[in-house]
């Protein structure tokens, strides 16, 4: 959101995005890493180092040696520092194979690190669908949250991964949870201009009117989308928004309606369709200030003023 928003930047609760490396490793990278574990097991290392080996090996996803490490004494139970097993990890890097090979030697798919994430959640903040998309075949839990209220569902939805969250869905994925800052998983989607995650959100039955943290709703949400949002993305959001029936001059704990909204952030097009479905320009929040009086320019305050 841009500063003149006074609502919190729809990431605030989403930490740690930086990704590894896409894809599975390289067989040259592995192979490096097979000589050096087996220079340093001929040393006999104590669990613990045999441990360290193994959250290596996930990080780099070289799968074909997990047997070895196994064979070594290396445990599918490790924790490292931040609480992560080597299935954590994996999940996390987007290790398909490394992941899968896991889970066929019976790691826990629901095991939580000291946030009280899950790999599914840790693959779905990441953006790593087919490790999640494993992760649920192997039963994974699509509702466990982590200490911050963050859902598999939420981060897909923040990711605008519209296969991954319509997997979850199809799986009894729930959408009415929020976050520890007051946001649900179609907020995040709303905000973002992921208008095919708001539909599948719509049709999983989540109200389309429902009020969130300072009485904002997705319609404001998509009003006021982020800077980094598709604007025809944003712009059909708002369309299937109204189309689903939401109030267009709802208002917010500051009396501001889409419109205003819209308006201060110099979102044309968004203030255009506003207007043609029925938005009184004539409104004026708490502070007196009407649509006009907060247009971020004077073209937006040309389209709102009104004939």
């Amino acid at each position: 959101m841009k500063g003149v928003f006074r609502i919190a930047m729809l990431g605030a609760c989403l930490s740690g995005r930086a990704l590894a490396q896409e894809g599975e490793p390289s067989s040259l990278n592995c192979e490096s890493f097979r000589v050096e574990a087996e220079r340093r097991l001929d040393q006999a290392p104590d669990t613990l180092q045999v441990n360290m080996l193994f959250f290596s090996a996930a990080q780099k996803g070289c799968a074909g040696s997990i047997a070895r490490l196994i064979e070594a004494g290396a445990s599918l139970q490790a924790r490292n520092r931040t609480g992560d097993t080597p299935l954590g990890v994996a999940a996390k890097a987007g290790r398909k194979s490394f992941v899968a090979d896991l889970l066929r030697r019976g790691a826990e798919p629901n095991g939580k690190d000291v946030n009280g994430a899950t790999p599914l959640l840790l693959a779905a903040r990441a953006n790593r669908r087919d490790v999640a998309l494993e992760l649920l075949d192997a039963g994974a839990d699509v509702n466990a949250a982590d200490l911050h209220g963050e859902t598999p569902l939420i981060a897909a939805a923040f990711n605008r991964d519209a296969t991954l969250v319509e997997r979850l869905l199809a799986r009894k994925a729930d959408p009415a949870p929020a976050d520890s800052t007051g946001k649900t998983a179609i907020v995040y989607a709303a905000g973002r201009g992921a208008a095919r995650i708001v539909q599948l959100l719509l049709d999983s039955g989540v109200d389309v009117n429902r009020t969130y943290d300072a009485d904002l709703t997705a319609l404001m949400w998509a009003a006021g989308h982020a800077d980094n949002a598709p604007d025809a993305e944003s712009l059909r959001t708002v369309q299937l928004l109204l189309e689903r029936g939401a109030a267009v001059d709802a208002r917010d704990d500051r009396g501001r309606t889409p419109l205003m909204i819209a308006a201060e952030l110099n979102h044309l097009e968004i203030a255009r369709t506003l207007i043609a479905a029925g938005a009184d320009r004539s409104l004026r929040d708490r502070a007196g200030k009407s649509a006009a009086d907060l247009a971020a320019t004077e073209e937006m305050r040309a389209i709102v003023a009104g004939p």
